[in-house]
């Protein structure tokens, strides 16, 4: 079968030489037929998203089920999935709220999935590997979609929609009418900013050098949409001076995760979620970590429940709450995701790419 293999950092690209492993006991057989282009599928091919290599990229996907094995009884062949990560349901953090951060999670890709005609064995990128025409996964890892929700837009709830809505609505918990700010306008930032109005958040400002996206981000949500060199006076003029009371980065660099808490009030709140690999570092002095009295939160999958999440975000599409069809500004074919991915770093156009496949 094909599918997108990263064989080394910078040297990637389409085979037809794939293989996934046979279907466990307790694993599902998914075709894949939608699955979308993230800017952690680049950082996966520069290194800065550390993975073992080789490996099938992308962890944004839905498919229909095609195989369940012998032990499966709450999937059935015909189902239409959305691939998460699956939870063990047993370890410290799922049985503590955070089946998202699940201690046997994948994120390295140490598990092989795959494999090359040869035999040589193939990671999978977070345990999932969508850019393939079928994958294999842990039954709990297909989480069941409603009915009338297109492939295409289930395969994006994986990752932008959990991430970007999540962070809003389960990290943050805004009150009704309190000021957000949000850095990066993307496919995660414009999620965020429906998160953000699903909250009932009063100023909601976003802070993307793009012009193009700026468009879109209003008609998304977004009551302000200014550039980074109007942060100051976005704080003056919109929050007389004292600073947003939530702030969320969504882009991963040491100076933006710097503003974002610059622009937060003091005991307000700053959900960084951006990833921006392992070397860069954030500089604060002591008396502002404890004086200013504000919260610093991490943030990766939005605290998501799989059980309850992913198929709450489909319904709200569905009743027209999320608009996520806006959201998907190009739709490309597998041969396409080479030019995706760098049109992440050159179409200012872009929110979030989705490849069809066959």
């Amino acid at each position: 079968m094909r599918a997108f293999v990263i064989e080394e950092l910078g040297r990637f690209g389409v085979r037809d030489d794939v293989e996934t492993l046979d279907c466990g006991p307790d694993e599902i057989r998914v075709a894949i037929k939608a699955a979308g282009v993230c800017r952690t599928d680049l950082s996966a091919t520069d290194g800065k998203w550390p993975t073992k290599l080789p490996l099938v990229a992308g962890h944004e996907g839905s498919g229909v089920i095609v195989e369940v094995g012998a032990n499966v009884t709450d999937r059935r062949v015909g189902q239409h999935v959305m691939i998460d990560s699956p939870a063990c349901g047993q370890c410290y953090l799922c049985t503590h709220g955070a089946p998202t951060l699940c201690e046997k999670r994948d994120l390295s890709g140490t598990g092989v999935r795959f494999r090359l005609a040869d035999g040589t064995p193939v990671q999978s990128m977070i345990g999932r590997g969508t850019w393939s025409q079928e994958l294999i996964v842990h039954w709990t890892a297909g989480i069941v979609m409603p009915e009338g929700v297109p492939y295409e837009i289930s395969s994006i709830i994986g990752c932008a929609v959990r991430t970007g809505t999540g962070q809003v609505i389960n990290v943050a918990r805004p009150e009704v009418g309190a000021s957000a700010l949000f850095f990066g306008g993307g496919g995660i930032g414009a999620c965020a900013v429906m998160g953000a109005r699903l909250s009932g958040c009063g100023v909601i400002a976003v802070v993307e050098p793009a012009l193009p996206k700026h468009d879109a981000l209003r008609a998304f949500g977004a009551t302000h949409v200014i550039t980074p060199e109007q942060v100051g006076d976005a704080i003056h003029d919109l929050t007389d001076g004292r600073g947003f009371d939530y702030v969320f980065e969504n882009v991963g660099r040491p100076e933006t995760i710097r503003a974002a808490w610059d622009a937060t009030r003091i005991h307000g709140t700053t959900v960084v979620t951006g990833l921006g690999g392992t070397e860069g570092r954030v500089e604060f002095d002591l008396n502002e970590l404890s004086v200013h009295a504000k919260t610093l939160i991490g943030n990766v999958g939005g605290d998501c429940l799989p059980q309850r999440d992913p198929a709450r975000f489909a319904e709200l599409y569905l009743l027209g709450k999320l608009d996520l069809d806006r959201l998907v500004t190009d739709r490309i074919t597998m041969d396409d995701l080479p030019t995706a991915l760098k049109a992440l770093d050159t179409d200012p156009h872009v929110l979030r790419q989705v490849a069809l496949f066959d």
